[in-house]
């Protein structure tokens, strides 16, 4: 039997492996099933997972095989999050293979001059040491302070982009949250359907937040500063909102069951509100969720659209 609630569980909190096998053991922890119960229920996946490698798997801080992580996921009931556990795994695994950076020249000579097996060879000559030249020392600090000014000074042309000001605003709180129009913060982000009746299953609207209740939402942190917006519904389930590409409400959000597949969003902040004010920007097109009506917001669709700056495109997202 299932242990708490799974949609909870992020593996994209995760920062590195031993954060990984950290949600790994929560994850086991609220299926409330043991090594031998998890290996039986994966042989009948058609999967093999012994339970005394997974036992040592979770005993250690390197990251698991992606055969093995599959096996134990699916054997724990949360397969349909297999794609996010995976790609978790994959961004920790990138990480963990970046070379490191190569030391400064004069500190390879210090530490040579340093090293016990140069000290047995020396013939008693002062080590030699590179010289660092006045001017390439100068423009070494000089060029990068350039460059940072006038990163500062010059506008930012896209539309609707944050100033200095803006960007500095801090994230919203990851979890539980409300998702509300600026212009009309009674209304929230929510399940609807589409006005003209062109597409039958719900997509995301903005409805009077008394009245709309369910489904929760939960903002789910995706790394890099990226998040997916996941609806809990007590009938339906869990879904995460995703931008529809084709169809008469190509641009829209619809709730999906693959949340691995779910649209990304940058919340940014804007630069003329308060810091709970956000645009929310799909990572693969950088341009803004705004309303379909924003002269009549009720009811209306949130449609993804070109970047304007719009009230609209602004949003309050609270804890909740």
């Amino acid at each position: 039997m299932l242990v708490g609630n799974l949609g909870e569980l992020s593996p994209h909190e995760a920062r590195d492996a031993a954060d990984f096998v950290a949600s790994m053991q929560q994850l086991k922890k609220h299926t409330g099933l043991t090594y031998r119960q998890l290996e039986e229920r994966a042989a009948r996946n058609g999967d093999v997972l012994a339970r005394s490698t997974l036992a040592d798997i979770l005993r250690r801080t390197s990251l698991p095989r992606p055969d093995v992580l599959a096996a134990f996921v699916r054997a724990c009931g949360d397969g349909r999050r297999l794609d996010a556990w995976l790609e978790a795994r994959d961004r920790i695994a990138r990480l963990d293979t970046v070379p490191p950076a190569t030391p400064a020249p004069e500190t390879e000579a210090e530490a040579e001059a340093e090293s016990p097996s140069h000290a047995a060879t020396s013939t008693g000559s002062p080590p030699r040491r590179t010289p660092v030249r006045p001017v390439a020392l100068a423009l070494a600090l000089v060029v990068p302070l350039l460059a940072l000014l006038v990163w500062w000074l010059l506008p930012d042309d896209s539309p609707g982009a944050p100033t200095a000001a803006g960007g500095t605003s801090p994230a919203p709180a990851d979890g539980w949250v409300t998702i509300r129009s600026a212009r009309a913060p009674g209304l929230c982000l929510t399940d609807g359907r589409d006005r003209d009746g062109a597409y039958a299953s719900a997509i995301a609207a903005l409805l009077p937040c008394a009245q709309a209740p369910v489904p929760r939402t939960y903002l789910e942190p995706a790394g890099a500063g990226l998040h997916r917006v996941q609806w809990h519904h007590p009938q339906e389930g869990r879904g995460c909102l995703a931008i529809m590409t084709t169809g008469p409400v190509k641009g829209m959000l619809e709730p999906r069951d693959d949340c691995g597949r779910a649209t990304l969003f940058r919340l940014e902040a804007t630069a003329s509100d308060s810091a709970e004010g956000f645009r929310l920007r799909p990572v693969h097109s950088g341009r803004c969720i705004g309303i379909a009506d924003d002269h009549a917001p009720e009811g209306a669709e949130a449609v993804e659209e070109r970047c304007t700056g719009a009230a609209d495109q602004r949003f309050l997202i609270r804890a909740g």
